[in-house]
């Protein structure tokens, strides 16, 4: 077989045309020791030779063991697995951990496992320390330390050791592989940059890591998953970074049976067709499950980690507004940090609904060190007018003051919602201009009744925001805090990035829907109301 059907992809084809070439005995060599020496530990395949499945040995173990640079050493030397849950994907990392250690013939050989903590770093040594157990071949030449999580390999002097971020001693390390398990995990690129060139002396080092989709595209997954992407559709030509992604596009219909099948390439086998349907009909129930659903069952990269806000549905309020000069609206003002976004928010009651009309304020020095640091477009929103930069590092509330009392002269702002504990001079001055400056409180017993509402107006379309780019952003950000009576109210601790704009519109609102509701609004959950 000359390898012919292993070329995939453009890339694939200058790989070849510049001395590259398949060794499909390599790639078998690491499928034998699969099926010799690895048994199965759990469920129903508990006791079975590990059979890689048809995707593992097509998409992932063929290509990245089978390629070959002109001097014979494999042509991958990085690479990001992206697939859904419960497709075997930790399984396949412990057999593989395994295999680098004791089949692949590198001398003193370093492996290293990498989780975010310690439980999930145990996952795949776990596993992969049942698998040395059940193999008599294995269990007569490998030694389990559970203790310290290591599998040794005396014999060629090998070692095999579980890591995870809250362990402070990771320096000089010299790997020959480096598995990092759900890099969506990890809160920071601590453990990525330790691990990184732990493999630069090896001749043919591996640095490999496998996940679910995350939602901080402010993280190393996210990096990693678009690095990913641009060397799978081209955009990156790399020809040492390994790339596999199984999901759904945001186009499709996560509901249709298809999709599933498409963005898992274990469906039917390791995932049950009646499962998944279950699991459907009930992400159907609320955003948070659908949110849920989407990201670990379909692998979508979703907004945050629990959502809130269905994003489609917000979307779907971003109606243009009508001319709103000289009417009458209430705001909302949330300070945060002089050194963070400061927001203020009018609502208007319109016809049978509420129009929403913010503004933003950061520091000139902060924005821009923001943008380089969490890649946020603050200077693309400044220069499009959505945000004003106030000079300095600190946000200038005498800007906030004056463009305040502007608002008043254009509008009838009857009241303006401040956080009680945040009733800095900026209050008092604007009391001392005319504004009615309202105390309100950001505990569940204010802030439960509005953000519910909030929900409920969104659902209903009966909330028009026209689309405002930072006020999408944060809704997009919001993660909520529920209490045992089932009180809500937003997390800005818990939420991945700032929400000020969001907490103002639920204060205005507040007041809006308090001096002039508009009538009950009804709604099946995951339905609109027309």
């Amino acid at each position: 077989m000359d390898g012919s059907e292993w070329i995939r992809t453009s890339a694939d084809e200058r790989f070849v045309s510049n001395g590259g070439w398949f060794d499909l005995a390599a790639a078998e060599r690491v499928r034998t020791f699969f099926t010799k020496f690895l048994r199965h530990s759990k469920g129903e395949w508990a006791g079975r030779p590990f059979e890689l499945l048809p995707w593992q040995w097509r998409d992932i173990i063929g290509p990245l063991f089978g390629w070959k640079r002109p001097d014979g050493t494999r042509r991958y030397r990085r690479g990001y697995i992206e697939v859904p849950k419960k497709n075997g994907k930790s399984q396949m990392f412990s057999g593989l951990s395994l295999y680098l250690l004791a089949g692949d013939k590198e001398p003193g050989a370093e492996i290293y496992s990498a989780a975010i903590d310690r439980d999930q770093a145990s996952i795949v040594y776990n596993e992969a320390a049942n698998m040395v157990e059940s193999s008599p071949e294995l269990q007569s030449r490998l030694q389990v330390v559970r203790s310290t999580k290591r599998i040794v390999f005396h014999h060629n002097r090998s070692v095999y050791r579980a890591l995870s971020a809250d362990v402070p001693a990771k320096e000089g390390l010299n790997a020959h592989a480096v598995l990092i398990d759900e890099l969506h995990a990890q809160k920071s690129r601590e453990l990525w940059d330790t691990l990184r060139y732990a493999g630069a002396s090896r001749r043919q080092p591996l640095h490999l890591a496998i996940t679910t989709a995350g939602f901080d595209r402010h993280s190393i997954c996210w990096e990693q998953h678009d690095y990913a992407a641009k060397v799978l559709d081209g955009t990156i030509d790399d020809p040492s970074f390994f790339a596999f992604m199984a999901a759904a596009s945001m186009e499709d219909d996560w509901t249709d049976p298809e999709v599933w099948r498409k963005a898992n390439p274990g469906f039917g086998i390791t995932i049950s067709a009646e499962q998944f349907a279950e699991d459907c009909r009930e992400a159907q129930e609320s955003p948070a499950k659908e949110n849920s659903f989407r990201r670990y069952r379909l692998n979508q990269w979703t907004e945050q980690e629990t959502r809130w806000l269905s994003m489609e549905k917000w979307d779907a309020c971003g109606t243009p507004l009508d001319d709103l000069d000289g009417k009458e609206c209430f705001g909302g003002l949330d300070l945060s940090s002089t050194t963070d976004i400061s927001a203020f928010v009018l609502v208007f009651p319109v016809d049978d609904g509420y129009d929403v009309l913010p503004f933003f304020w950061v520091p000139e020095e902060g924005a821009r060190v923001r943008e380089r640091k969490d890649r946020v477009p603050y200077s693309q929103w400044i220069r499009a007018g959505l945000i004003e930069a106030t000079p300095g590092e600190v946000v200038d509330y005498d800007v906030v003051r004056k463009r305040i009392e502007e608002l008043g002269k254009r509008f009838q702002i009857r009241e303006i919602a401040i956080d009680r504990w945040n009733a800095t001079q900026l209050a008092t001055q604007l009391e001392s201009d005319g504004f009615e400056m309202v105390a309100f409180g950001q505990g569940y017993a204010s802030m439960s009744a509005p953000t519910k509402r909030l929900e409920e107006l969104i659902l209903c379309r009966k909330i028009s925001h026209a689309a405002h780019p930072v006020l999408r952003w944060m809704a997009g950000n919001v993660a909520i805090e529920k209490d045992a009576a089932d009180n809500w109210k937003p997390s800005k601790n818990r939420s991945r990035e700032r929400i000020d704009g969001i907490v103002a519109l639920i204060m205005a609102l507040d007041r809006a829907t308090t001096v002039t509701p508009v009538s009950k609004c009804w709604y099946t959950p995951g339905q609109l109301c027309l």
